[in-house]
């Protein structure tokens, strides 16, 4: 056989640590743990009961109990952190949102809860007020139609005292309003919960990538008369990256502990660019549309769920993403444990 190296005299050969698992596994790059993703947990009031998504394969809306048992379950396979969203019933639904800062509400007594029964958890709660909006925004819409940011403000930081008198151990603010992450953290220091984290959502976007989840917790905007029809004037223009230094840089002056990209993929290079503006630690939200798109071509054959929904995953860690939001937690968890059983 002819010496290829006389007409092909490579001296680098990149494939050579391609040519085995083990010598993939031993130069891999990027390692995704599952004690580094989020599991979102949507509750709902109830006992035992748990109502499949039909957007969201795999994923339910679940009572307490059924919350708590997942939680169990996850945290055997390494996942130890959960965000928590409420289904909240319509007749407690005001444009205020007051339902929020009710103590004893479902997302209160939740944390408690998972607390009590998961001491070793990380329990994150959301603070915007579109659960709870009779209108479906994340902040109060005034009567000519626009969501006002400083009174809402003035909510979300009360929001944020009440889930952290209940035990949440970090507030999520994903309402994009002005100056939230400064009136939180001043509001939380005030109240003697200076160790609680805040997870901005620095770079939320104003995606049409959030439909599933919307429908699971019926929180879309509603069709009437002076309610903005879509969230454009708060979340952030998709067509913009530099924008989204300038959120990080806002919130991390104003006490943010982390900082957050949303959605994941569509927007990797936002999630680099942040990667190397901070040092903050930033999180990825794989959103439901994301979620939802994979097991949907999955089901109809056209591609291969589990492998892609990892390297979706790992692609967001790739990029930069110290912590990853994704409803398909578990489903990497037990393929990571059975990869070394």
């Amino acid at each position: 056989m002819t010496n290829v190296n006389q007409w092909l005299p490579l001296v680098r050969r990149p494939r050579r640590l391609r040519r085995s698992q083990a010598i993939r596994d031993l130069v891999r790059e990027t390692v995704l743990l599952p004690n580094r993703l989020v599991l979102p947990q949507f509750i709902m009031e109830g006992d035992d009961t748990a109502q499949a998504i039909d957007a969201m394969p795999g994923r339910y809306r679940m009572t307490i109990d059924r919350t708590i048992a997942e939680c169990k379950e996850a945290m055997t396979l390494g996942v130890q952190s959960f965000a928590l969203f409420p289904l909240v019933s319509e007749s407690l639904k005001t444009n205020d949102g007051r339902q929020a800062l009710n103590s004893d509400n479902l997302v209160c007594r939740s944390i408690h809860a998972i607390k009590e029964a998961c001491p070793g958890a990380c329990v994150i709660t959301d603070v915007a007020l579109d659960p709870y909006s009779n209108v479906g925004h994340d902040g109060i819409v005034s009567p000519q139609g626009t969501v006002l940011n400083d009174e809402t403000v003035e909510v979300l930081a009360k929001m944020a005292v009440v889930q952290a008198k209940a035990g949440a151990d970090i507030v999520a603010p994903s309402d994009m309003m002005d100056g939230r992450v400064k009136a939180i953290r001043a509001a939380l220091d005030e109240s003697g919960f200076v160790e609680v984290g805040i997870l901005s959502y620095t770079a939320k976007y104003a995606s049409s990538f959030y439909g599933p989840f919307r429908q699971a917790l019926e929180s879309a905007p509603v069709d009437a008369p002076n309610v903005p029809k879509d969230k454009k004037t708060y979340q952030m223009d998709p067509a913009n990256s530099r924008e989204a230094i300038a959120e990080a840089m806002l919130d991390e002056a104003e006490g943010a502990d982390m900082i957050m990209v949303k959605p994941g993929l569509p927007y990797l290079d936002i999630i680099h660019l942040l990667r190397s503006q901070t040092t903050l630690p930033i999180a990825a939200y794989h959103v439901s549309g994301e979620y939802a798109m994979v097991k949907a071509a999955a089901k109809l054959g056209w591609l291969d769920g589990e492998a892609c929904m990892r390297e979706s995953l790992v692609a967001l860690a790739r990029a930069g993403a110290n912590v990853i939001f994704t409803y398909a937690a578990l489903d990497y968890a037990r393929s990571w444990r059975e990869s070394f059983a």
